[in-house]
This record gives C-alpha cells, sequence and structure tokens, in this order.
C-alpha cells in the first residue's frame, strides 16, 4: 500500500510537470516503483516471521525505548531509514525524474517506509510505537536529503558491519535463533559506521579518492534492553558488563572507484552500505582502548 500510494504520487506530480521532468524514462520508474516494493514486501515477510513471531497482537499503544541497547537500536532505525531514502532517490533520479521530485518522493521514502513497521510495533506485545524510533528514521533520511541539497551527492556515507558476538550463543535464543534473526536481534554483533572521504578532508593530499576514514558507535554485554537477563526460558545467561565502543578505522567509498565493467560497477554499488573489514582502533565507556587487525 505505500509503495502504491507513493507510486501515485509520483505519477501525478510528474505529469503535472512534464517541463521539469521531460527526461523521465516511465519504464525505468515503474522498475524503481517494482524494486522498492519488493525490497519492502521482503522486508515485512522477514520481520513478521522474526521480530514479530509469537508476540501477540494488542491494543496500539506508545512504548519510550529512547535508552534500549544503550542505543545502538537508533542507530539501526537511522541507517535503515537512511539506505531506503538513498536508493530511493537514486532509483528516482535514474528513471529521469527532476531532483526535486525525487528528493521529495525518494528523499522521504525511509521514513515513509519505516513509519508502517513503529505502526506494527504499537500493535504488538512487548513492543510499541516509539517516538525515538521515528526521530531516529527522520535523521536517516534527513542525512540524504540535507547532503543532496547542500553537495549534490552523499560525501558521508553511513555504514553497517556486523559480526555475530559470543553473547549470542550463551543467551538461549533472547539474542535470535538462527544466523539471520541473530543479525536483527544480536545488538552486540552490530556496528554502525560514518565514512567520510579523505580527499575532502585532506584536498591537496593526492589520497585516492575512494579511500575513507569511518568513525563507528556499537555496544557489548548486552542480554536486555535496560539491563541484563539473569536466565532466559529457564537457562542462566553468565554475567556481562554494558559498555559503549567508539571506533575508528579506514574504508572505501564503493561507488567513487572508476571501471567501465557494468558487471563490476554492479557489485560495487551493491556493496554502498557495507563497511570494509579493516584494521580498527577502539575506546569504550570502560576506559580501556584496543586495537584490531581486523574488525567486522
Amino acid at each position: 500500500m505505500v509503495l502504491a500510494l507513493l507510486s501515485g504520487s509520483v505519477r501525478a506530480q510528474t505529469d503535472g510537470a512534464r517541463a521539469d521532468s521531460s527526461g523521465m524514462d516511465d519504464g525505468a520508474l515503474y522498475t524503481a516503483i517494482a524494486v522498492e516494493a519488493a525490497y519492502y514486501a521482503l522486508s515485512m515477510t522477514v520481520l513478521q516471521n522474526t521480530w514479530y513471531r509469537g508476540r501477540a497482537v494488542v491494543p496500539f499503544h506508545f512504548y519510550n525505548d529512547n535508552r534500549a541497547y544503550l542505543q545502538v537500536d537508533k542507530c539501526g532505525h537511522a541507517f535503515g531509514a537512511y539506505v531506503e531514502s538513498c536508493a530511493g532517490y537514486k532509483l528516482l533520479r535514474g528513471a529521469g525524474l527532476s531532483r526535486t521530485n525525487a528528493l521529495v518522493f525518494g528523499g522521504s521514502l525511509g521514513l515513509i517506509m519505516q513509519t508502517p513497521i513503529e505502526i506494527m510495533d504499537g500493535i504488538h506485545e512487548g513492543w510499541g510505537f516509539s517516538w525515538g524510533d521515528m526521530l531516529a528514521n527522520t535523521l536517516g533520511s534527513g542525512i540524504v536529503v540535507g547532503q543532496e541539497l547542500l553537495f549534490d551527492e552523499q560525501i558521508v556515507r553511513c555504514k553497517f558491519s556486523y559480526w555475530e558476538s559470543p553473547y549470542s550463543r550463551q543467551a538461549n535464543g533472547y539474542l535470535g535463533k538462527t544466523s539471520l534473526e541473530r543479525v536483527l536481534k544480536d545488538y552486540n554483533g552490530q556496528t554502525y559506521w560514518l565514512s567520510f572521504p579523505l580527499d575532502r578532508i585532506l584536498p591537496r593530499s593526492g589520497l585516492p579518492p575512494w579511500l575513507c576514514i569511518s568513525f563507528g558507535y556499537g555496544a557489548n554485554g548486552m542480554y536486555g534492553e535496560y539491563e541484563n537477563l539473569r536466565e532466559y526460558r529457564g537457562v542462566a545467561i553468565p554475567p556481562a558488563t554494558r559498555y559503549r565502543q567508539f571506533l575508528f578505522s579506514l574504508d572505501i567509498d564503493w561507488t567513487r572507484i572508476e571501471t567501465d565493467s557494468p558487471i563490476l560497477r554492479t557489485i560495487l554499488t551493491g556493496l554502498t552500505f557495507l563497511k570494509l573489514p579493516s584494521p580498527a582502533l577502539e575506546l569504550n565507556s570502560l576506559g580501556k582502548t584496543e586495537g584490531y587487525w581486523l574488525y567486522y
């Protein structure tokens, strides 16, 4: 329904402003909408079979989870909205829509697509509609729109990395029973990054345009939203200390690697939102410094 409304809105807007979108390719437009619709349907199917599985449907309610999981969850919301808005904008621009129309309908897509998920949270037991999540969703879409308005490109890239944490195996299913569930529920294994191209920071350095410095945020030791569980489904969970991680690493902006190969270009585009495993330095809230030869 969300994508159907979007399709109708885009068509109505562009039909009324052909002078501003004279290069629009109807086939590419419908392809872009079909891609987004398929992605959305897949996302909702995954959530229904992982996040909401076993949760009773209850009357709509609100839930303040701003302190949950040391805000790693909020980073995930912002990242998801960023990915959807960035992809929506690029697909609509590729279909020939004007910059303005692509920003309005594509740049806001993350917020549009995440809102029904918040409503789903609001009608399921154990969750609830979260204004904090909505703010994070808005931030993710805002990063896309703001950069396009200011720079006419995405200079700073939001990225994601994941490595299954040792905590997930000790939680008796609380952090997910399968690998797919753990990607969503094992917040200990998630890291969210902002990657900056070094040639923009040091314009006379001669550094390759694809080389980036990346700042990441994650957390560890979490067996619960606010406090750690002592047991889950009758099985004891080992004690752990919750702490935040602040990371510094190198990265690659895959979109800035030049190639004449359409296949390689497709592969590089598919890697846009993934952080390259690289050496990293961690400063954490325990007051410790850790180094990694490779951090995922």
